[in-house]
């Protein structure tokens, strides 16, 4: 394989970074697009330069030799159609969240192992420069003790948002706010703190005609003893306020913003590190609230793919932020706490 050929299905929202990202890398091209709205697929086809548009990604999967397909249609499709992508032998790129609850996650996660492709799932913001840094300070242990950690994902979804497509706001296909908006800030707590314990959580739809929620807080309580919490709400006036991680131990404070993790508002650590040099200088200002990991990961993708290497974020990594939100639904509707492993 000297040169990855890709497919994509559904050209909505978030296709247009996977398509951007792919540019960038000379090993990689998209050779076919498939979405059931034809208009959608044919615009984005004649954007890229991509010769082959389908309205049924089954035809694309039967007709295309393809190496990997991404996933970017609403949440509650991209088990069903990840599982078709391996049944043809092809490897699978999902959006996040993989799946919307925990049972479809391992039918996919099944599936790719039966067939023995790789399954990735996009978790952009681990690669974002900030997150990065964060991370890196947690792995030389210099916050010593954690004793709490939060994450307040403060956007603003208006009622047109959902009422442009059916699917959003609804329990099969998308979830609410925790779901699909704030899923990569679960993932990341995940991902920098370990594994959760138990969980707690009120939620509420305050102001969308929507059925999932547009706010909620989760206490989160980690293996390990420490205690987070998770803010979330889709009714920021006026608009995207901030989406943070703040991380309080005995030996350090870092608190991550902006709309997206994509400022260092604190940092301070009780050791000098060369890291905090880089620190200075790390913040950068998105476009949206995906930021640029898209291109990293699919250079993480493509370096698997070509050279078999280990990918940054697999389908049991990412089942992991899949089942700590389940968890948060199921704590608010019963009302009480709930523990994990599910």
């Amino acid at each position: 394989m000297d040169k990855v050929r890709l497919g994509l299905i559904g050209c909505g929202r978030i296709s247009k970074n996977h398509l951007d990202a792919v540019t960038q890398i000379p090993e990689a091209e998209f050779v076919a697009l498939a979405d059931i709205v034809p208009e959608k697929a044919q615009a984005a086809a004649a954007s890229y330069g991509i010769k082959s548009v389908y309205t049924d990604y089954l035809e694309m999967l039967e007709k295309e030799q393809l190496d990997a397909v991404s996933i970017c249609t609403p949440s509650g499709l991209h088990p069903q159609m990840g599982i078709d992508v391996a049944r043809h032998k092809v490897n699978v790129i999902t959006e996040k969240p993989m799946a919307i609850n925990v049972a479809a996650a391992d039918q996919l996660i099944g599936a790719c192992d039966k067939a023995k492709v790789k399954l990735f799932v996009v978790k952009q913001n681990r690669l974002n420069s900030t997150m990065q840094l964060l991370k890196k300070a947690l792995d030389k242990d210099r916050f010593g003790k954690i004793y709490i950690a939060q994450s307040n994902v403060f956007w603003q979804r208006p009622q047109a948002y959902y009422d442009a497509e059916k699917w959003r706001g609804t329990w099969e296909f998308d979830g609410g706010a925790f779901m699909n908006q704030a899923s990569h800030y679960v993932d990341a707590m995940y991902w920098l703190l370990g594994n959760v314990d138990s969980v707690m959580a009120y939620t509420g739809t305050m102001a969308r005609h929507i059925e999932a929620e547009d706010t909620g807080c989760a206490i989160l309580h980690f293996r390990s003893g420490i205690i987070a919490t998770l803010n979330v709400t889709m009714l920021t006036f006026p608009k995207n306020f901030e989406g943070s991680i703040t991380i309080i131990g005995e030996k350090g404070t870092v608190k991550l913003g902006g709309v997206a993790v994509n400022k260092i508002e604190k940092w301070e650590f009780d050791d000098y590190d060369d890291d905090d040099r880089i620190a200075q200088d790390a913040n950068y200002q998105p476009p949206n609230v995906y930021g640029f990991g898209h291109n990293p990961y699919y250079r993480n993708v493509i370096d698997v793919l070509l050279n078999n290497g280990h990918p940054s974020t697999d389908g049991r990594d990412g089942r992991k932020s899949v089942e700590i939100i389940q968890a948060i639904y199921r704590s608010a509707k019963e009302g009480k706490r709930v523990s994990l492993p599910l």
